[in-house]
């Protein structure tokens, strides 16, 4: 892995320092809080220094690249970047149920994963804990981690924490939310979100090209893209897809993803407070065909 290329020549030690630093008036993601995390401030993720986790286990529910026949070896982090009032993980995302524990903890985690025989590391809503998972997976190295690591996020980022990870990550799986900024900040309270997306997985793609598989089929490096469909085409999904086809190329891994249901506060929220039809979710799916985004999962199961 090129990780243990940076661990040797002093270059992970390197970032992890500077990306420790970033806390102390955090700009870790966009938006670019300004509190000091060391000093036990929080900003909009609730997060201070102390790195916390919801779960570390074997997951057999992502994309089949991901999962493959052992399973990923999945760690949610607690708390996120956003305020998503649909999302379907918020006691982990909103309310940050979880644990402490420190970076050394983490590492006999992401060990112990590989131990039981996981395809990946699977990192989910990591941002906020960039400098500690930094920390973690410099502390696995030196007892023997090898696994690539997956970056399960968002896409709500940074360049500058981008660049932190260049070389480290080794499979990006960005969420593309939105296409409206106003969409982004009244469902997500996420401004910018549009941009700050696009220019991001522009880089991802740079880092890590396009999707690439071992000879059974298991991601070993590369981009892949998921879209959640929203109701009354409120992901503005034919954009995106047209946007993927123009900047990251038709050749491009896309999960495009029916399961939408009204969790958290959807229920309560207008235009989010149903189910997506049938006819929301394949007009994706044509737009999809008609770009000829030949390499998109589409989900089967009745809407």
């Amino acid at each position: 892995m090129s990780y243990q290329e940076l661990y040797r020549s002093g270059e992970l030690a390197r970032r992890i320092k500077a990306a420790y630093a970033r806390l102390a008036a955090c700009d870790i993601c966009p938006h670019a809080c300004g509190v000091n995390r060391l000093a036990g401030e929080s900003g909009l993720c609730e997060s201070g220094k102390t790195l916390r986790i919801a779960s570390a286990a074997i997951h057999r529910g992502e994309e089949p690249p991901i999962s493959g026949t052992r399973g990923s070896g999945t760690i949610f982090l607690s708390g996120c970047t956003l305020n998503c009032k649909f999302c379907q993980n918020f006691p982990i995302s909103q309310l940050r149920n979880g644990k402490d524990l420190t970076p050394g903890r983490l590492a006999e985690k992401m060990l112990g994963l590989q131990q039981k025989g996981a395809h990946n590391i699977n990192f989910v809503t990591p941002t906020h804990f960039t400098p500690q998972i930094l920390a973690a997976l410099y502390l696995a190295i030196r007892k023997g981690f090898t696994l690539p690591i997956v970056w399960n996020t968002s896409g709500y980022e940074s360049l500058e924490t981008l660049a932190l990870l260049d070389g480290v990550v080794d499979i990006y799986l960005p969420d593309m939310k939105y296409s409206s900024d106003e969409v982004a900040v009244r469902l997500s309270g996420a401004p910018g979100y549009t941009g700050a997306n696009r220019q991001v997985l522009a880089e991802m793609l740079r880092q890590v090209g396009q999707l690439r598989l071992d000879e059974d089929g298991i991601a070993v490096r590369g981009l892949i893209v998921r879209h959640l469909v929203l109701p009354q085409g409120q992901a503005g999904s034919v954009e995106t897809l047209h946007w993927i086809a123009e900047n990251l190329g038709t050749e491009t891994h896309i999960a495009l993803m029916s399961q939408f249901f009204p969790a958290h506060a959807a229920a309560e929220t207008p235009g989010i407070d149903r189910r997506i039809t049938a006819k929301e979710y394949v007009e994706a799916v044509e737009a999809l065909e008609e770009l000829d985004l030949e390499n998109g999962w589409v989900q089967e199961e009745p809407l």
